[in-house]
């Protein structure tokens, strides 16, 4: 083995995980071990030979530990280039030893900032001297190796009893990431102080096998941090495709919206090509299945089937009997693993409870050149009774929507807004029975619902993601049977739906909101 490179490490961390360890294999190489007040003690606690920041500055901590290592003894020792003869000569003539390694992350100002702490404690939160250190290091990563991330103890030790030195393109790989921990850090103090602040950081989670085609690449990357859908875990099968992913994100919106809007029932969602096919309640989760799946049936095929309940063994071999590339649920039980074991292909995505009440407040698109973004679309979330009460005053036809009427149509308005613009969407006793989506004219999707309805249009409703140009979708919806619709409102044409919806004894709402997703 070469002799190593790290003759003096300076280590101070607020997430001490791995320090120990690292340290006492430092000290092994013949490192010394220089740490600020809480790791030094943490250090000696385990034996830890450690010589304290203040003994190297000739300074104590002061200002209640907001001044520990802003000092020339300190940065110094980090930014001297040791190629420099003249830098070398500098910190030589003034007692200044180098200091070739930097293990330091910092306070945790974003776990503060999401326990809502009073703004005077959450100043305390925001480290100085860390990032200092840190940017000092990165900058002379020829000369310092730099490490902001516990994970990185283990290979960077492995390295140098091995070779005595990390290799450059290592050095640089962590300078990248000690520079985007001190950005992201910084884009989290600026969100707090400025809230139109906006930064877009991701970690990239994992390469795709290719993206919506086997010609183009792919990879899925993580925004935050925290349990969320993307931090779901993967049970069995393959690895999920872009594809995979697009409709999974999908159905499980749809899935946490039927969850969240007050009616406690279980719900299932069936998604193709990023549109729901089917969408129900159900007094069980496999009612719940059925229904759905017998709005579209044939669109299902190659689905991906989302629920708000636990998945069981019965419900999983009744899943096992149709082709279904992914399934994702708060939990599935031992049979219900046992049983789609045998689908080996098949992923299952457990989705933890606190995703469930986790939503982005943006959404972020990529458009040539550069990103839209917009707020999340969350008009009218709520329970349905509050809405409902609302709904009642907007009635624009002369016969008013029975109860059971309403349920279906907040059970629609809900369900409309995750489906491809021109979007329109017939329920009935809280599961669709037909849906049509992303047609240039709002005809032609109202065509594909009532013709996937058949007869099942008779009795149901119609949910519009937006107004009616003209009056003719409320005429052939209530020609086939539909009794109530829920739309937008704003045509300047609205009259002669309304006189449609009153010729056919229909009852009709304007929401005055509309859900145009394209």
């Amino acid at each position: 083995m070469s002799e190593c490179v790290v003759k003096r490490a300076l280590i101070s961390v607020s997430d001490k995980t791995g320090a120990v360890e690292f340290a006492r294999g430092l000290r092994e190489l013949g490192a010394e071990i220089i740490s600020t007040s809480s790791t030094a003690a943490r250090l000696s606690e385990a034996g830890v030979p450690v010589t304290r920041v203040s003994d190297v500055t000739g300074f104590p901590e002061i200002l209640g530990g907001r001044v520990k290592t802003l000092h020339p003894a300190i940065h110094g020792g980090i930014l001297a280039r040791r190629e420099d003869a003249e830098h070398m000569k500098t910190i030589g003539d003034l007692g200044i030893a180098p200091i070739d390694l930097v293990a330091v992350n910092l306070y945790p100002f974003r776990e503060a900032a999401a326990k809502k702490l009073p703004f005077e404690s959450l100043i305390e939160e925001i480290d100085i001297g860390g990032p200092s250190l840190v940017r000092s290091a990165a900058k002379n990563h020829e000369d310092v190796i730099v490490i902001v991330n516990p994970s990185d103890y283990a290979p960077v030790l492995a390295a140098l009893r091995r070779d005595g030195d990390c290799p450059s393109k290592e050095r640089r790989r962590l300078a990248g990431a000690a520079f985007r921990h001190t950005a992201e850090y910084d884009a989290c103090i600026a969100k707090v102080m400025d809230a139109s602040f906006e930064a877009l950081f991701a970690e990239k989670v994992s390469d795709l096998r290719y993206g919506e085609n086997p010609g183009q690449s792919a990879a899925l990357y993580a925004r935050g941090e925290g349990d969320s859908f993307i931090r779901s875990r993967q049970l069995q099968g393959k690895e999920l495709s872009y594809n995979n992913w697009l409709d999974a994100d999908g159905a499980f919106r749809v899935a946490r919206e039927l969850k969240i809007c007050g009616l406690g029932k279980p719900a299932a969602v069936i998604v193709k090509h990023a549109n729901p096919c089917g969408a129900a309640f159900g007094l069980t989760a496999q009612e719940a299945f059925e229904r759905a799946y017998a709005c579209d049936e044939r669109s299902a095929f190659g689905g991906i089937a989302a629920f708000t309940d636990p998945v069981n063994g019965q419900l999983a071999e009744r899943l096992a009997e149709i082709f279904l590339e992914v399934i994702l649920a708060p939990s599935f039980d031992d049979d219900a693993r046992a049983a789609l074991l045998r689908k080996t292909n098949l992923r299952l995505l457990e989705v933890d409870d606190d995703a469930w009440d986790k939503m982005d407040e943006d959404e972020w698109r990529s458009i040539e050149g550069g990103f839209l973004v917009q707020g999340r679309d969350a008009q009218e979330e709520g329970s349905n009774a509050a809405l409902a009460a609302r709904w009642r005053e907007r009635v624009v036809t002369r016969r008013v929507p029975s109860a059971s009427e309403m349920a279906d149509l907040l059970f629609a308005w809900r369900l409309v807004k995750y489906v491809k613009s021109n979007a329109i969407v017939l329920a009935r006793d809280g599961a669709t029975v037909g849906i049509g989506t992303g047609q240039p004219s709002r005809l032609g999707s109202a065509e594909i619902a009532l013709r996937h309805a058949g007869m099942k249009a008779a009795g149901a409703v119609m949910a519009s993601d937006a107004f009616f140009p003209f009056g003719d979708v409320v005429k052939y919806a209530g020609e086939a049977g539909v009794t109530a619709v829920v739309q937008s409102g704003g045509s300047i044409r609205d009259a002669e739906s309304t006189a449609a919806a009153d010729e056919h004894g229909m009852a009709m709402i304007h929401t005055g909101t509309r859900h145009f997703r394209h």
